[in-house]
Parts: structure tokens; C-alpha cells; sequence
């Protein structure tokens, strides 16, 4: 899967976020870093979304495949 970064340099810092994922931002010294952060933060936001979605859903549920164009 792909998503899309927003990357600027703001003093010091390079800052970044995922355009498709609210709350995934990053900060860090250097582009590559905060690309290498930005990478490991989406996968912990989106495993702890799988988490809370599957927990909500409680026993008997199904899950589906869904595709944007």
C-alpha cells in the first residue's frame, strides 16, 4: 500500500504527516529520518486501528476487502 507524504523543512527540522491518516506526524533532523519515521508510525497507527476495530466489533463479525478507484 501506498500513502502520500507532506514533507517541509521548518528551521532545523524536517516535518512531515500522511495526507489519508490524521494524527500520523513526525519530526525529526533529516529528510531520510523523518521519512524512516513517518514509515514506522503509519504501521503503528494503522495496526492499532486494525486493534480497535476488531475489539469494537466484539465475536461474530466478518471482514472485507474494500477497494477505492
Amino acid at each position: 500500500m501506498e500513502y502520500t507524504a507532506v514533507i517541509k523543512k521548518s528551521g532545523e527540522w524536517w516535518i512531515g504527516w500522511i495526507e489519508e491518516v490524521p494524527g500520523v506526524n513526525c519530526q525529526e533532523p533529516t529528510r531520510e529520518e523523518l521519512r524512516l519515521s513517518l514509515a514506522e508510525t503509519l504501521a503503528e497507527a494503522l495496526e492499532f486501528n486494525r486493534q480497535d476495530a476488531r475489539a469494537a466489533a466484539g465475536d461474530h463479525y466478518f471482514e472485507e476487502k474494500v477497494a477505492i478507484a
